[in-house]
Order: structure tokens, then C-alpha cells, then sequence
């Protein structure tokens, strides 16, 4: 790869980005925002799942709100729980039912009407996650997609959506954490708002 790639490869970035900010896929982060906020204030959580880089953008979001997202905001965690939990369980449920399963099971086993869950999925139509949003449905768990490749399967089952216009997975989790991380900004702003976060001095 030369240097002409690489600028390439950004370029790509900005553009998918650049088409993201003339539709309307923001306003979809403001819905998913409200009812989160709404969620945690009456005592719920926010569930995250997704696989490979989608699992890890699922673990770091899930991090920022239980730990913390800015310095300057030194405050108390936020609950939310990534799905891919550690490798017994993974492996485990892997080896005796199969991965398809795994987030399924975890709904139905961590998951309250009232939760809501984050699917991220590139294509839209991972087979896990597609069993774990129709669990979310049958548990009265909001069904929020993360998504790319024109929303997939995936896009019929979710109360909301983001998703990114491009069918290149690279660009897609970019967009992804970009969205994300607004997403987690504008759910702890709220938060602080209203004053149910309580606040530490750093």
C-alpha cells in the first residue's frame, strides 16, 4: 500500500461521513439518546452486542459509560453490559448450543422490559445478532441497530436505526464508533442536565 492508498483510505472515510451528515441518520441518534436517558433514569440498562470489531466497538462503548467517557466529566458510572462476556461463557455456549445462540441466551438471562439493546452489525444480518434483537422484542427490551450495507435484516427489527451508507466494513465501523461515541456524549450530557448523575470533583 503507498502513501496514495493510504490518503485514499481517508478520503473514503470522510466521504462516507460527509454523506452521513446530509441525511438524516443523526436525528436517529437523538431518538436512540432520549429513550436511553429515559431508560436509566427509571432504573434500566443498556445492553450492547456485536462480533469481531463490532464486539470490541460493543466492549468500549459499554466501558465508557461504566467507567468514564471525559476527564472533565468525573462522574458515577452508567449501566450498560456488553454482551461478549468473557471466553467460558463464549466458548461455552459456542461448544454446547453454538455461537448463533450466544446473545440470545444473554437476553433472555441479563436483559428486563425496559432494557435496551444496541446490535451492531456491519451487514445487517448476523445470525446472532438477529436472534438476540428478536429475544430483546419477546423480553420488552427496545431494539436499537448499529448497521451498514443499506440496514440488512436487521433494519425491520430495530425500534431505530443507524446506518451507515457504504458496504465496505472498514468504513462502517468507522462511522460506528464516531456514532457511538456521540451517542454516549450526548446520553451522559442529558444525564448531567438533569441532575441524575452524581458528580465528583476531580
Amino acid at each position: 500500500m503507498s502513501l496514495e492508498n493510504i490518503k485514499d483510505l481517508f478520503l473514503d472515510s470522510i466521504e462516507v461521513k460527509n454523506q452521513i451528515l446530509q441525511g438524516d441518520a443523526l436525528e436517529s441518534l437523538v431518538s436512540m439518546g432520549d429513550e436511553i436517558v429515559s431508560a436509566i433514569q427509571n432504573g434500566n440498562k443498556l445492553l450492547l452486542c456485536g462480533n469481531g470489531g463490532s464486539a470490541a466497538d460493543a466492549q468500549h462503548l459499554a466501558a465508557e459509560m461504566l467507567v468514564r467517557l471525559r476527564p472533565q466529566n468525573n462522574r458515577e458510572g452508567i449501566p450498560a453490559i456488553a454482551l461478549a462476556q468473557d471466553t467460558s461463557t463464549i466458548t461455552a455456549c459456542g461448544n454446547d448450543f453454538g455461537y448463533d445462540v450466544l446473545y440470545e441466551r444473554m437476553i433472555y438471562s441479563l436483559g428486563k422490559a425496559g432494557d435496551i439493546l444496541i446490535g451492531i452489525t456491519t451487514s445487517g444480518n448476523s445470525e446472532n445478532i438477529l436472534r438476540a434483537m428478536k429475544a430483546a422484542k419477546e423480553s420488552k427490551v427496545k431494539v436499537f441497530g448499529f448497521l451498514g450495507c443499506e440496514g440488512g435484516a436487521a433494519i425491520d427489527m430495530c425500534d431505530e436505526a443507524f446506518v451507515v451508507p457504504s458496504e465496505n466494513t472498514g468504513r462502517i465501523q468507522e462511522s460506528h464508533i464516531t456514532a457511538g461515541h456521540a451517542l454516549m456524549e450526548y446520553v451522559e450530557d442529558q444525564l448531567i442536565e438533569i441532575g441524575y448523575l452524581h458528580m465528583e470533583k476531580n
